[in-house]
């Protein structure tokens, strides 16, 4: 996969970094020159960096947006990432866009524009619902503007209403699908004959509005 990031700081460096480390060809946009001299010597010589604004046409051309597979504006100011991201998109065509919102109330702003954004301070708030729902629902991922979510539920290891039944037993709702089951170390792709055991942990693709009946017809 190739990825090209606009903005060299913290956050864009780790990025840069983790995705090289993974095997993945890396471009880092970035107009500031101390940080183009940190990036070089922390960076592996494979990764591409380029001195420029990642909202100039030529810049993003110079890294290879022709090609790239994902873009991602991380800079700390959200007119910049929202600018270069639209560019990503409408111009070049890029099949991913995502961006960096330091002000979590651009976040919607960046979704109508079909940016996935991530705002540190969103994601805070989601962490701490989650742990407060341990062994509850969580929401994973949502998908199509809202339209889907990626949610995991989590089977109590003591009376657990749908345990050693088939999947095929279970009144699942209409617009749900169960498409893996972690059980310790294995995760299982299920089919109808699937038999469910306690504290098996049910990954399934729902919609928000089923979330509820998913979790009665799993936990009861």
């Amino acid at each position: 996969m190739y990825v090209v990031v606009n903005g060299g700081g913290k956050v864009g460096s780790h990025l840069a970094h983790t995705l090289s480390q993974k095997g993945h060809d890396v471009a880092v946009i970035e107009r500031r020159q101390e940080v183009i001299d940190k990036l070089v010597s922390e960076l592996p010589r494979k990764a591409l960096i380029i001195k420029g604004d990642g909202c100039n046409v030529q810049f993003l051309q110079d890294a290879g947006i022709d090609h790239a597979d994902v873009f991602a504006a991380v800079t700390g100011d959200d007119d910049d990432n929202l600018v270069a991201c639209q560019l990503a998109k409408l111009t070049f065509s890029v099949p991913r866009s995502v961006a960096r919102v330091n002000n979590p109330k651009n976040e919607p702003i960046f979704h109508e524009l079909g940016i996935e954004a991530i705002s540190g301070t969103t994601v805070i708030a989601r962490l701490i619902e989650e742990e407060a729902t341990v062994g509850d629902i969580i929401t994973l991922y949502t998908m199509k503007k809202g339209q889907l979510a990626l949610v995991e539920v989590e089977l109590p290891t003591d009376r657990c209403v749908v345990c050693n039944k088939h999947i095929s037993e279970l009144n699942l709702p209409k617009e749900c699908v169960l498409v893996s089951v972690v059980r310790g170390d294995d995760v299982i792709v299920p089919r109808g004959d699937t038999v469910l055991e306690p504290g098996d942990s049910v990954i399934a693709v729902t919609t928000p509005d089923q979330e509820d009946a998913l979790k009665r017809v799993l936990r009861g």
